[in-house]
This record gives structure tokens, C-alpha cells and sequence, in this order.
């Protein structure tokens, strides 16, 4: 009898098909995505495949919506969500959500930028300098 090789990290024997943490949200967010309109929790469940649970698809659902990622509007007995943002603005909103969790805004821009490539930072410049009116 062959002794038991243990599993990989975040893996049991039952779970083999287990996604990694982060990857559902991903996976959610993509399909959600792609649809191009409000879908249901039922919806989702069902693009995604690989046989989740109704419960974990409202649960990554809930969990996205507080993270400001989705929007929610009541249909029925139940919500349909659809992104909040484009990727670039879901990016924008993560980078603005670590900003406001630090005590000095100033010298964590200034990190920022020092660390920026020179194309990169050109780049930065040439945004803040067209004055886009939707900033604020």
C-alpha cells in the first residue's frame, strides 16, 4: 500500500477541481463581462459551468457588489449584477481604494510616480495636462 503524497496547497483529495482563491471572483467578473447586460445569480452559475453551487455563485455575487465591483438591480426575488466599470476603471477604483486606506496620500504618490518608467510617466503627465472635466 502506497503511503499518502500530500495534496498541493489549498487542495483536498474532494477538491481537486477546486478553484484558487481570487480565481471565482476573476472568473465571475469575466463572464459578467462578456454577457454585455445584468445577468442572474442562476445565469452566472450557468456559463460558468463546472457544477457550482447556487449559494457560492450569490456568495462571490454579494461579495463583489460590497467590493464596489458590481452593480445590483432587483428583479423578482432576486438581483441581477453587472460590472460597475470597464477593466480600466475597476483598476482606477482599486488603485484610488489603496490610496484612501493610507495615511499620507502624498508620499505614496510620490513613490509612485519615482517608480514609474520614463514612458510610463509621460504618459501620466501628458494625462493630468488635458484637464479631463469628468476628474474631480
Amino acid at each position: 500500500m502506497r503511503a499518502a503524497m500530500p495534496e498541493p496547497a489549498g487542495q483536498s483529495g474532494g477538491d481537486a477541481g477546486r478553484r484558487a482563491a481570487g480565481e471565482l471572483e476573476t472568473a465571475v467578473l469575466a463572464v459578467l463581462q462578456a454577457a454585455g447586460s445584468p445577468l442572474s445569480p442562476a445565469e452566472v452559475r450557468d456559463r460558468l459551468g463546472g457544477g457550482l453551487a447556487y449559494t457560492t455563485v450569490v456568495t462571490i455575487l454579494s461579495r463583489l457588489h460590497g467590493k464596489g465591483v458590481l452593480d445590483r438591480r432587483k428583479a423578482g426575488r432576486s438581483f441581477r449584477y453587472a460590472p460597475a466599470d470597464d477593466q480600466a476603471g475597476l483598476a482606477a477604483r482599486r488603485l484610488a481604494r489603496m490610496l484612501d486606506a493610507e495615511p499620507d496620500r502624498e508620499v505614496v504618490l510620490a513613490r509612485f510616480v519615482s517608480g514609474l518608467s520614463g514612458a510610463d510617466e509621460e504618459l501620466l503627465r501628458r494625462v493630468l495636462g488635458e484637464g479631463d472635466p469628468g476628474r474631480g
